[in-house]
């Protein structure tokens, strides 16, 4: 039976350790097959073919991996290691799911809309939690949770968990009264005391005592003689 899922054909591979770079360098990505009662399968993958891939597909999308033209198998992407400075792939480790039993994922929240709190009180948006635990059968995980922010009306005013809409074959994991967002005053900076000034009419001050003084002397001098 057909599916709408995305296909992504390996290989078997015998290459491992330094002479992946190689293999990297023909197009071909490494990587580690796994899941619940089967051994760890080293394969291959087309570079550019996964990358199209993770590019258009959810984070907790299903993919129908074929391992030399066998029968597909539905796999989750567990992992991938990237390049830390192109960011290009190194290597994937893909889980072989069982279609009946409910996995446990990270899923992205998506924040929509505006708040009035930002656009009108100068605030700042906080996106305090990014990600939620969630558990579902394989093919109901969610790709992400989308939620608004134009409850956000002043400072005082929270998002929590328990105010995501989650989907009904879906269970959510967080606790209800973690918080999700909320919305940063804007930083008031004290204006510098004039400190230039202050010294400028002490001195100023001083200097009329001074004066002050010294009239005060020449007078007592002219009395005397």
């Amino acid at each position: 039976m057909s599916t709408a899922r995305p296909s992504l054909a390996a290989a078997s591979r015998e290459i491992t350790g330094k002479k992946v770079a190689a293999m990297r360098g023909s197009g071909r990505l490494p990587a580690v097959v796994f899941g619940p009662g089967l051994a760890s399968d080293s394969v291959s993958v087309d570079t550019h073919e996964f990358e199209q891939l993770r590019r258009h597909a959810g984070p907790n999308a299903l993919i129908d991996l074929s391992i030399d033209g066998a029968k597909p198998a539905p796999v989750l992407v567990h992992g991938v290691q990237v390049h830390r400075v192109t960011q290009r792939p190194l290597h994937v480790d893909l889980y072989v799911v069982r279609m009946t039993e409910e996995l446990t994922v990270d899923v992205p929240l998506v924040a929509e809309g505006e708040s009035e709190a930002v656009n009108t009180n100068g605030g700042t948006l906080l996106h305090v939690t990014e990600h939620v635990r969630v558990r579902a059968l394989p093919d109901h995980l969610p790709q992400s949770i989308h939620y608004s922010i134009a409850s956000l009306l002043t400072f005082d005013d929270l998002i929590h968990v328990s105010d995501l809409v989650i989907p009904s074959d879906a269970t959510l994991l967080n606790d209800p009264g973690e918080i999700v967002a909320k919305v940063l005053p804007p930083r008031v900076e004290e204006a510098p005391e004039p400190v230039e000034a202050v010294e400028g009419a002490e001195g100023e001050a001083a200097g009329e005592e001074a004066g002050e003084g010294a009239e005060s002397d020449a007078e007592g001098g002219s009395s005397e003689s």
